[in-house]
């Protein structure tokens, strides 16, 4: 297969919506980078509730967003693209507004704030995927979906180390961050309504108009849940560890977090395009190795001495976050690749659906872990990552004729490649 070898900035650029979208992607994750590191502060600091009423609140609100998944699958399937993007970014603007609104000491209010950015934040990665599938194709695709991510952690940690260093003014400082959030979600929609991407449903190919459920991927679906625990692990797993195991200082998983931030920027389009000599189950599949070892590492890290356990487990978080970039430029690319055109915003929809709920439920599930020790967490995470890993790589696309169906374009799509689709 042949492998992208050349990246153009104005290609990418354009495979990925083009240049006012990309401004709005930037802009959108400025705007989260500035709130979202700082949701909890806000409501222990600014309205005064509790941190476990604050916690509680945050999680219903994401879990119940997901719960509009579905619905967002099929206004997708109906052909909206940056109409849904844009949505994703309007209903976060309402719950801005509705935090700055909300009094003192009122938990219902901030929950249902939490609850309108807990449906933006879950809505926008199968929206944008499903833009993104729309204006690129073959390699291209993935390429323009890992230039997304790359440039939403860029806007997120530029966002996160700005209102970082706003922190000093209290109170006020948060809440004007909240209102500077609100004006960047609301540009950022407008930027991504003018783009005006959508498909019409009756173009289709008669095959892929043809009525038919999204491909179950149940295999896929299920070791995604335990593959996003990554996601978590520069953020929680490891500062739990390195604290409050390894009693070392907290700069150990600052300095973890940013490296985390820089490698994804700078190498999640590289390793995906260098990854696109294989195909995409592959790579996943190979993502979930890395990761397994990677936890592994950790393991044999803690059990050093505790002067050498902390540089250690830096060491091997770069492991760790290769195997996410891996993960993250094949998941959803291989979702795209497999669903029908017809049925693709549901089955992005189930994907997030996934992605959530693993995400959602990683805090307590690694926090439970750990209280039983490191072999606990690390073992645990290595055995659950390999058998996920497993079921990746040997899952058939079949059992329906619309899988049957996406299996062969998915098969097609990678003989495309072997001669020579890709960023020109």
């Amino acid at each position: 297969m042949a492998t992208t070898t050349k990246i153009q900035p104005r290609a990418l650029v354009r495979a990925s919506g083009g240049p006012r979208y990309a401004v709005a992607l930037a802009v959108d994750a400025l705007g989260t980078g500035l709130l979202r590191p700082f949701l909890l502060l806000y409501g222990v600091t600014v309205l005064r509730l509790s941190a476990s009423a604050t916690g509680i609140a945050m999680t219903v609100g994401v879990v119940v967003g997901l719960a509009f998944m579905p619905a967002v699958g099929r206004w997708l399937d109906r052909g909206a693209r940056s109409t849904v993007v844009a949505a994703s970014m309007l209903v976060r603007v309402l719950g801005v507004a509705l935090l700055l609104a909300t009094p003192a000491g009122h938990v219902w209010l901030f929950a249902t704030a939490a609850l309108f950015l807990g449906i933006g934040n879950q809505a926008w990665p199968a929206a944008h995927a499903a833009l993104v599938a729309t204006v690129a194709h073959g390699r291209e695709r993935d390429a323009a979906l890992a230039g997304g991510r790359a440039l939403r952690n860029a806007g997120l940690g530029a966002g996160a180390l700005l209102a970082t260093a706003c922190l000093a003014g209290g109170a006020t400082a948060l809440q004007a961050l909240a209102a500077v959030t609100g004006l960047a979600y609301l540009a950022a929609a407008a930027l991504a309504w003018s783009v005006h991407v959508h498909t019409d449903p009756a173009a289709s190919p008669v095959k892929d108009r043809a009525d038919g459920p999204a491909p179950r991927m149940r295999a896929l679906l299920a070791a995604n849940v335990v593959y996003v625990f990554c996601l978590n692990v520069p953020e929680i797993a490891l500062p739990l560890i390195l604290v409050t195991q390894l009693h070392a200082s907290p700069v150990w998983s600052a300095a973890i977090f940013v490296a985390n931030t820089v490698l994804v920027v700078t190498l999640q389009v590289p390793v995906t395009v260098l990854m696109s000599r294989f195909s995409r189950r592959t790579v996943l599949a190979l993502a979930g190795v890395v990761l397994a070892a990677s936890y592994l590492g950790f393991l044999a890290a803690t059990s050093l001495g505790l002067g050498w356990s902390a540089p250690a487990v830096a060491a091997v978080s770069v492991v760790c976050t290769i195997g996410e970039i891996i993960y993250a430029g094949s998941a959803t690319a291989l979702v795209t690749a497999l669903a029908p055109a017809h049925v693709l915003g549901r089955a992005l929809a189930r994907f997030q659906l996934s992605t959530g709920f693993g995400l959602a439920v990683s805090p307590a599930v690694i926090t439970a872990l750990a209280s039983h020790g490191s072999a606990a967490l690390w073992g645990s995470l290595a055995a659950a990552t390999l058998v996920s890993a497993s079921a990746v790589a040997t899952e058939k696309d079949q059992g329906t004729r619309s899988a049957v169906a996406s299996a062969g374009r998915e098969q097609a799509r990678e003989l495309g490649d072997r001669l020579g689709d890709g960023l020109k």
